[in-house]
């Protein structure tokens, strides 16, 4: 396969090796993926040229979208699926054969099931997986996997904290392995042509953005007394790096069904809808503002979070100011509408879901009635991009192209510096939540400047032996 670099795509990838040598020194970089021409895979493959799956993590995530996202591409199959929990396992086993024998038209019970990833990883027939886990086990089993030579799928946010996405990041690189992270907007047309409208001066210069996320946190007081740990779930290792705390069925997940789990409102497995949606919307900021491989430079926020003793204790309401190094201020709250607002000095673009939602029971019901696309003026949203002015990487859907990445070995539309570089957006602005001053950020160095408090932040203490090394 012969290689043929475009000028757009060379100077993105000089961009990205400059980008991570600033931020990790003296990592070498010479396993970046070969950029290669584009292959559109079409039409069902031999068993031997297709990309055989496994699934980590077979929750609802898992089950409403990530799985039926690759499942539907002829091109791959689902051959092994992976939970610490047996029931999830075995529901995920049931779903898997029972879409592939509709499908076909003939029985399958193919689909292998394991409660450790690593022994998943170990099988020499998967040649990707889907991590559909909860945020505090996403950078963990990645690790694993790109080492082990095999192509990741990654939900966001990227990571648990910064250094670990960093820590991620780094050897994605270093393996040359393909991970797109599930930020799924930049395949939803509306956003690439907000975006492109952006870079393109279509509204002026850009000197304001609005970022609406929804918040997810009850306002009454949720306490809940220790419960046996149901004998199908491994809650030892499901807690993972993060510390020892007593088992409640509200800390973890459903056992019944595969609503929305109680973990998401735990700071101690993420930090709530500022990365749960911030990862979304402040990468379609970046995106917008051509900073997908920097970050703003201060920080201020505040935001409400629940009395001590709440077992749900992430964030309520909330705004936050970021500013970054071209002058952009970023403003963020829940009281804005669910989505993104790029003002300039001639107009405005407004993108959003519109009525979309990754799950049946996201919390998205205030972008119902919102447009996807809107602006100041109509003819803002009808200009023609010419072929002389920038066009961004055009995704119709975020797991195909993944799986076309897969094949090319070019990278995908959401690759791991991307999403770290969101993801660490967001926890920036957690970090000013916390510390309710104003921060001073260094995105070269992926530091604080003069804060060792602040700096504290960027890591969490990890137990033993789920340390990353």
């Amino acid at each position: 396969m012969h290689s043929k670099k475009t000028g757009q795509e060379s100077s993105r990838r000089k961009f990205l090796k400059n980008s991570i040598k600033g931020a990790v020194g003296t990592l070498a970089l010479t396993n970046l993926p070969t950029i290669v021409p584009a292959h559109v895979i079409k039409g069902p493959m031999a068993p031997s040229n297709r990309i055989n799956i496994g699934a980590i993590g077979n929750g609802r995530i898992s089950r409403e979208h990530d799985m039926p996202g690759v499942w539907k591409h002829d091109q791959a199959r689902i051959l092994a699926v992976c939970d610490l929990d047996k029931n999830r396992v075995e529901s995920a086993r049931k779903l898997v054969n029972e879409y592939y024998t509709k499908k076909t038209g003939q029985a399958s019970d193919a689909v292998k099931t394991y409660e450790n990833y690593e022994d998943l990883l170990a099988n020499k027939d998967i040649d990707a997986v889907i991590i559909s886990t909860p945020d505090h086990w996403h950078v963990m089993p990645a690790v694993a996997a790109v080492r082990a030579g095999k192509d990741v799928y990654m939900q966001k946010p990227a990571s648990l904290t910064i250094a670990e996405g960093r820590f991620l990041s780094n050897e994605v690189h270093k393996s040359g392995r393909i991970l797109q992270i599930g930020s799924q907007q930049r395949s939803m047309p509306q956003f690439k042509r907000a975006c492109e409208l952006v870079r393109n001066g279509r509204i002026g210069k850009l000197h304001t953005i609005y970022v609406g996320l929804p918040i997810d946190n009850p306002a009454e007081s949720t306490v809940e007394h220790d419960m046996p740990v149901p004998a199908s779930l491994n809650y030892e290792k499901w807690l993972g790096e993060t510390p020892v705390a007593p088992y409640t069925l509200k800390r973890v997940h459903p056992l019944n069904d595969f609503s929305r789990p109680g973990w998401l409102r735990c700071e101690q497995f993420g930090a709530g809808m500022i990365t749960g949606w911030g990862a979304h919307h402040f990468d379609i900021v970046n995106w917008g503002m051509g900073t997908e491989y920097t970050g703003p430079i201060e920080i201020t926020a505040e935001a409400e979070f629940p009395k001590a003793g709440n077992l749900w204790d992430v964030h309520g309401p909330f705004k936050s100011e970021n500013i970054y190094a071209n002058g952009v201020k970023v403003l963020a709250s829940n009281s804005f509408p669910n989505g993104v607002k790029f003002v300039g000095s001639e107009g405005w673009i407004f993108v959003s879901r519109g009525n979309y939602s990754a799950t049946a029971n996201d919390p998205t019901q205030a972008a119902k009635n919102s447009k996807a696309l809107d602006a100041s003026d109509p003819k803002i949203l009808t200009s023609v991009i010419g072929e002389n002015e920038i066009r961004l990487v055009d995704s119709k859907d975020h797991h195909g192209n993944w799986l076309e990445s897969i094949v090319s070995r070019i990278p995908p539309i959401t690759p791991i510096e991307v999403g770290h570089r969101a993801c660490t957006v967001c926890l920036l602005n957690h970090a000013g939540m916390k510390l309710k001053r104003k921060l001073h950020w260094d995105p070269v160095l992926e530091r604080f400047k003069n804060d060792d408090e602040a700096n504290l932040l960027l890591s969490r203490p990890q137990r033993w032996p789920y340390i990353l090394a």
